[in-house]
């Protein structure tokens, strides 16, 4: 073998082949048993059990010419090609009685529907409920509110323009999302009337015959009757990774582990056979899965469950109000006037629609669309807005391992051979000598993994990066190694061209091939490659340093702590060996024989061990960190049991104490591992236990159970972020607060079920957008701290109006231009600020934390809602109907529980908060009213027309003087009024800056970190100053172009006081109420990369 001295690959002139899987046995000792459950609980559970029986596959158990004579179709069971199938004209029957074979699509939602949900969310609805109300005065009083024609007009066009946008972003996801999916009508083989043709997978039916080989997807649920060295990726469906055996003869009940069984959706990744589909469409058990996906609903997101809050809130506060001002115009003022009715009502719908921020909704939506837009630019298609928010509150991330955490790419990691370690993968954690091809035995091992294997390259003029690999994970693995370390790989198989093989199988655990390798004692030489235990057996002999030497005890205890080494990381082992056959014992024209057995199995030559894994994508292990650090539960559910997580579960704690698993405490541990066996069998205290632990982990879960431990999760309070890629993920990802499919890897029903798509599947883009979640979440209260900070000033304005008799402050019309003018421009620039401090956020606990308060209180609120109702037939949960919900909800209002439920103090952050209310309507919206009311009465007092005093000013409302059309006191009063509105403006000018902080001062460089907010403000002024005094425009908003600036410096003051205010109650809030950060946790036990350890080491510590 000679060393290629212009680059790091060698030219072989040497051999070897493998394929094995190493699972680590389950060592957990069951739970607890579960609790008893009721006798109507039994009663469901069989139901449900009932209906599951009825879907199960059961063709597996018979033989296949039973099946075969049960579909009517021939099937040649010693050649399979020459089976002659169904006639065409049954098929062609069958397919009309039983449907093609696709399945049936998700309920799709009409277009108009869609715009009507959005049109009557609760925000919407409250704004059409204003405008109504605006007609309704105008009925009432038709010459004293004719600008109501324009107001309510207004009002209703901005809910349909909110709905609109949010329409148009639903359906350009959609859109987006239906990009991706499959759309390619699939083709398969099949035996019809004695011949092999091709159809449509669609035009399938019960009975046909299908051929499928390596690289093919199984068009349906098939019975093989014939195959050769079949093998099947049931990743999609189960989540097992491995590459499963496929066979004619099966000793396995559960369908699912059935070796002469393969699914619809499943890729065939070596060798080929015959099947019988025994399932179509959506009674395939990927229809199953998908089915059971249809009949989960996620319900509403946490922020629009919190905007609806929000909006009953205002709401609640507007009817209030409304009826007791009411009451008091009434009886104090209009009681004995001949309109006191119609005056009182006017005034009293007046103070409703006053309370409702008109600009809100729509500020709201920008803000989320604004944020999805962003989202998108970092690889994360958001299909509904409120999911942007969703990922930022989440308390648990479920995600699988394969495709998602990792790279779904087997890569070989280490190599011992010459009792020598080496370093394959660049990994600050892979202990060994860097990788050289041309070390004492590297060789050799390069050559066993090119020549003894059944993988090979779909083409081979393009660079090895860019080729793909046909067959299973681990021999890809291996052949994508050997081709980058071997110069001459391509025409290796023409050089040395094999002459005998034995496959893999179950019964040996290894791989044989023999090819025409001449040597310096014969032409052939043998390469094996399989489990480690296994191979090492049948050698007698060890290669070191190039010479073949008895294999000796200590060589084997070498062996042992080395596989021990590699099997401890969770890597797939495998062990190479080879031997050179002398020519005396196998002359040149020999032919080797499975049945003759004239092949050597002892006395092999061991060259050395290979380990394999599924590498973190880079980034994947801070990403995790990050979500630790921001008190994120990261669960995982995983196809085998591997080192994942950081602390010690408890037969760990138990092995280094040297003491028996039931002497540790539960108390004593911090990560668990559950097996999908044990999770039907647990009880709620052990459901508890597991999500007590910091990391939790799944191990072989099926659809059914992922759905389980959502439920499960959620029903403890958590808000559940779950993502996958299979179909086998889909019933999860719907049910989930926020499903997070895979785009590249991802089956089509998963990205249906999902609400969020990572575009380019890497997990780091999930942590980038919890974090944009928070800050919207964030942004969005700052957004809403200053809107309806403004109400103040326009509500009590328009009560004095009428309980004391002052000049009206401000119009209606003015009252909108706030909310729809300048307030909207400023408050859509907050979607822009930064985080207020670069680690802060993702140091932050979550806004909704779980702990043992919340479960309790969670749990004792559940006891008072509403019972389930279940289907006597399908043991499924009814939803109970609308008037039923309202009716208990109505109930509970008149108990005294439900009260001290409503405001017992949790550690729950919601989007509109006492604080915030108290800032808006207690505080800073107090001294806006006062700042506006004083500014108001001072141009009354300092004017270019004449001087009035308060008092005068109250009596000339009560004159009337105020209503003649070019009276003197009209203009003062259009004077005042355009002075009150923009004085509101350049106090909410300083309130915005004091919004943007909520941990630290409102001075300093971080106000000038977000530009937009100073043209909005530039914007702003600019409108409110043209509505002011640009001419013809006071005819329309009854302002007036005479206006002086002097006034404009007492809500110049007032800004200043509000920033004044609003420094002096941080300083409070941090010495009495301080916020505290989580600490640094690092990411999964999956070995740093040597990225991740040089930036650490240049890290500042903070």
């Amino acid at each position: 073998m000679a060393a290629n001295t212009g680059s790091s690959k060698i030219e072989i002139s040497e051999p070897l082949k493998m394929t094995r899987t190493r699972t680590i046995p389950n060592s957990n000792k069951p739970l607890a048993p579960p609790a008893e459950p009721s006798e109507k609980e039994k009663e469901r559970r069989a139901a449900a059990d009932k209906k599951q029986k009825a879907l199960d596959i059961t063709e597996h158990l018979f033989p296949v010419e039973e099946i075969a004579a049960r579909h009517g179709v021939h099937i040649d069971l010693h050649k399979a090609a020459n089976s002659k199938g169904l006639d065409s004209a049954v098929a062609a029957q069958r397919l009309i009685e039983n449907g093609p074979n696709v399945l049936a699509p998700p309920k799709q939602i009409s277009p108009f529907m869609k715009f009507f949900h959005c049109l009557t969310s609760l925000f919407n609805l409250l704004l059409i409920l204003a405008g109504i109300l605006n007609y309704i005065l105008l009925g009432v009083d038709p010459a004293g509110n004719k600008v109501n024609t324009y107001l309510g007009a207004i009002l209703i066009i901005v809910a349909f323009l909110n709905a609109a946008i949010e329409f148009y972003q639903a359906q350009k996801s959609a859109a987006v999302l239906q990009s991706f999916l499959n759309l390619m009508p699939a083709k398969c083989y099949v035996q019809r009337d004695g011949k092999s043709i091709q159809i449509p997978a669609a035009d399938l039916v019960l009975g046909d015959v299908v051929f499928a080989r390596m690289g093919d997807k199984l068009p349906a649920d098939v019975m093989i009757f014939a195959c050769t060295d079949m093998k099947v990726d049931n990743s999609s469906l189960t989540g097992e990774t491995d590459p499963q055996d496929r066979a004619i003869v099966n000793d396995m009940k559960n369908p699912l582990e059935a070796r002469n069984l393969c699914f619809n959706g499943s890729l065939v990744v070596n060798g080929e056979g015959y099947g019988l589909v025994i399932r179509t469409g959506d009674n395939t058990v990927l229809g199953q899965i998908a089915g059971l996906t249809a009949s989960e609903d996620s319900g509403k997101s946490p922020l629009s469950k919190e905007i609806d809050d929000f909006v009953k809130i205002i709401a609640t506060i507007a009817i209030t109000t409304a009826i007791i001002f009411f009451l008091i115009g009434y009886f104090a003022v209009y009681r004995y006037k001949s309109s006191g009715i119609s005056s009182t009502l006017n005034f009293a719908i007046g103070i409703f629609v006053a309370w409702v921020p008109e600009g809100l909704p729509a500020t709201v939506t920008m803000l989320l669309t604004i944020a999805a837009k962003r989202m998108a630019n970092q690889n994360v298609l958001v299909k509904d807005l409120t999911g942007v928010e969703t990922l930022g509150a989440i308390t648990l991330l479920a995600t699988d391992k394969t495709g998602t955490l990792t790279r779904n790419q087997m890569t070989v990691t280490n190599i011992w051979s010459s009792l020598n370690m080496y370093s394959a993968f660049r990994s600050a954690a892979n202990a060994g000598n860097p990788f050289d091809a041309s070390s004492s035995g590297i060789p050799e091992v390069l050559s066993i993994a090119a020549l003894c294997s059944r993988a090979k390259f779909d083409r081979t003029d393009v660079p090895i990066a860019e080729r793909v690999v046909l067959g299973d994970a681990t021999e890809s693995g291996l052949t994508r190694f050997a081709a980058a370390n071997i110069g001459n790989f391509d025409e290796m198989s023409d050089m040395y061209p094999k002459v005998f093989e034995v496959p893999f199988n179950s019964d040996n655990k290894w791989a044989m091939t023999i090819h025409n390798k001449e040597h310096a004692n014969g032409k052939y030489t043998l390469l094996i490659k399989g489990a480690p235990e296994r191979i090492l057996r049948l050698c007698s002999t060890i290669l070191i340093n190039n010479e073949v030497l008895p294999l000796t005890p200590e060589h084997s205890k070498a062996y042992d702590e080395m596989y021990a080494l590699m099997a401890s990381k969770g890597h797939r082992v495998l062990a190479f060996a080879q031997m050179l056959l002398p020519r005396d014992q196998y002359p040149d024209d020999i032919v080797f024989d499975k049945e003759k057995k004239n092949y050597p199995t002892t006395n092999l030559c061991f060259v050395g061990l290979v380990s394999l894994e599924d590498p973190p994508k880079h980034g994947v292990r801070e990403a995790i960190g990050r979500c630790r650090s921001a008190g994120i539960r990261v669960m995982m559910a995983i196809g085998r049991k591997i080192n994942l997580v950081l602390s010690d579960t408890k037969e760990m704690v138990a092995k280094h104490r040297g003491c028996s698993v039931d002497e540790v405490g539960d108390d004593e541990y911090n990560a668990i591992v559950i097996h999908g066996e044990q999770i039907d069998s647990l009880s709620e205290a052990d459901w508890d236990l597991i999500f007590s632990k910091n990391e939790i982990i799944f191990a072989r879960t099926s659809p059914k159970h992922k759905l389980q431990i959502v439920k499960r999760a959620q029903a403890m309070g958590h808000i559940v972020g779950v993502t996958g890629d299979g179909v086998n993920d889909s019933p999860a990802l719907k049910k989930a607060d926020l499903g997070i499919a895979m785009n590249i890897s991802g089956s089509d029903v998963s990205k249906e079920a999902a609400a969020m798509i990572l575009l380019d599947d890497n997990f780091a883009s999930t942590v980038r957008g919890i974090e944009e979640g928070r800050l919207i979440f964030t942004n969005l209260k700052k957004s809403i701290q200053y809107t309806i900070t403004h109400s103040m000033p326009e509500v009590i304005p328009n009560l004095l109006y009428v309980i004391a008799s002052i000049p009206l402050p401000i119009s209606a019309m003015l009252i909108l231009v706030i909310d729809l003018g300048f307030e909207l421009l400023i408050s859509l620039t907050f979607a822009w600020d930064p985080p207020e401090s670069s680690t802060g956020l993702m140091k932050l606990p979550p806004r909704k934390p779980v702990t043992s308060a919340s479960i309790e209180r969670k749990r004792r609120l559940a006891t008072r809602a509403l019972p389930p109702v279940y289907d006597t037939e399908s043991g499924e949960e009814v939803k109970p109907s609308w008037f039923t919900t309202f009716k208990h909800d109505f109930n509970a209002l008149f108990t005294g529980v439900y009260w001290r439920e409503r405001f017992e103090p949790t550690e729950d952050e919601v989007l509109v908060d006492a604080s915030l209310l108290s800032w808006a309507y207690l505080e800073v919206g107090i001294i806006e009213t006062i700042g506006g009311l004083v500014t108001f009465f001072v141009v009354f007092y300092h004017n270019n027309i004449q001087s009035m005093t308060p008092y005068e000013a109250v009596e000339a409302q009560k004159a009337g003087l105020f209503n003649v059309d070019g009276s003197d006191e009209a203009k003062i009063l259009a004077q005042a009024q355009s002075s009150f509105y923009l004085a509101i403006m350049i106090m909410q000018l300083f309130n915005m800056f004091a919004c943007k902080c909520r941990y630290r001062l409102p001075f300093g460089k971080y106000m000038f970190t977000n530009p937009r907010n100073f043209i909005g403000m530039i914007c702003g002024i600019a409108l409110g100053f043209f509505i002011v005094y640009t001419p013809g425009v006071e005819v329309v908003f009854g302002t007036s172009r005479d206006t002086e600036f002097l006034p404009l410096l007492i809500p110049i003051a007032f800004g200043c006081f509000i920033i004044f205010y609003a420094s002096l109650r941080t300083l409070l809030l941090r010495k009495f109420r301080p916020t505290t950060l989580n600490d640094e946790i690092i990411g999964l036990n999956m070995f740093p990369t040597v990225r991740s350890t040089q930036s650490k080491t240049i890290q500042p510590n903070v």
